[in-house]
């Protein structure tokens, strides 16, 4: 693809992304509505769905799974809907989903028990989802999104940016972990998986974000050596859905709040 057709292919994106975003948002707003009327109503996240389509599966490529994880698989309206619009713009996907309860079992069947005694250290369901993640795409590869994110652009079409794994930079060109695509033994995610291993153990950080969160992408990784894509050609977050919508049954609320609250790590006797 020429230089040209590069930039306006990125500025359909872009403006395809405020469109998503603006429709999001207005469905958000009327969620409210929604949820006002029917304050008990839930709909279930599966743990596993087909793909809409049958398709070949790349040869060689990250594998075409989405995966995500929450405290609990009954969610409301809005956080349903970015759901189905994530299937809708990865309709060749399988889908895989994990509860809490669930991702403990995954790590603690895949990997050495110092990481998952390390991982049971962890008091915020958020830190524990940074570890997840990371362990998750390592075994099978395959593209993490957190619940609240949307791809703005077909996910196949997202994938061809990225070789062995995409990574997603913020407004400020940081990594962030909202969203990773990978193949399976990702050598630049056991890197990542090692740290976070370190920083559980030593209790380096008392915070989610340079503990398990971003923050380790960070030091670990350097954006020269990795495949990356701008947040605005990719994927957003909270269009659909906001803190109210997600957290409704959760009385913790929030990591940043909890953080302030609870030890994040764990303090042994």
């Amino acid at each position: 693809m020429s230089e040209a057709s590069v930039r306006v292919k990125n500025v359909v994106v872009l403006m395809t992304g405020r469109f998503i975003k603006l429709v999001a948002n207005t469905i958000k707003v009327t969620s409210y509505g929604f949820h006002f009327l029917f304050p008990r109503k839930r709909f279930s996240l599966p743990e596993h769905a087909a793909p809409w389509l049958k398709t070949r599966q790349p040869n060689g490529g990250i594998p075409h799974v989405i995966w995500q994880t929450n405290f609990t698989n009954k969610v409301t309206f809005p956080v349903y809907l970015n759901y189905l619009f994530n299937r809708l713009m990865a309709p060749t996907f399988e889908y895989r989903f994990m509860i809490t309860e669930a991702r403990g079992e995954f790590i603690k069947a895949n990997y050495p028990d110092d990481i998952y005694q390390n991982y049971l250290k962890l008091q915020i369901g958020a830190a524990q989802a940074d570890v997840w993640r990371v362990l998750v795409l390592l075994k099978y590869g395959g593209v993490y999104m957190d619940i609240d994110a949307h791809a703005v652009w077909p996910l196949a079409s997202i994938l061809k940016r990225g070789g062995e794994e995409l990574f997603v930079t913020t407004r400020k060109g940081e990594l962030s972990n909202y969203f990773i695509a990978s193949m399976p033994g990702n050598s630049r995610l056991q890197l990542v998986a090692e740290r976070i291993n370190e920083n559980i153990a030593e209790r380096r950080y008392p915070g989610v974000f340079q503990l398990t969160g971003p923050g380790v992408f960070n030091e670990v990784l350097s954006l020269d050596e990795v495949d990356t894509v701008s947040y605005r050609h990719a994927c957003n977050q909270g269009s659909f859905t906001n803190r109210h919508f997600q957290y409704i049954d959760k009385k913790e609320g929030k990591w940043h709040e909890q953080q302030h609250k609870t030890e994040v790590v764990r303090i042994d006797d």
